[in-house]
């Protein structure tokens, strides 16, 4: 039995939380239906921020030294 590189163990692994982390974000939407429950637009902006805040934490992971420094 030959052993996974490390690449092969990223795309299987990382493919596998991606779907886990989309499948999740479409239940959330079920949250969306007003004749079930009752929600404030702030409460739908605090979801999102915090979704939104913990996206480009982890994608400054993967990232690393290449951000880009600013210019004028």
């Amino acid at each position: 039995m030959e052993q996974e590189s490390r690449h092969e163990r990223f795309k299987r692994v990382a493919s596998k939380r991606t779907n886990e982390i989309l499948e999740k974000i479409r239940i959330l939407g079920n949250c969306s239906n007003k004749s079930s429950y009752e929600y404030t637009e702030d409460e739908v902006n605090k979801i999102f921020s915090e979704i939104d805040k913990q996206l480009k934490l982890t994608k400054a992971k993967f990232l690393g030294g290449r951000r880009e420094r600013f210019k004028l």
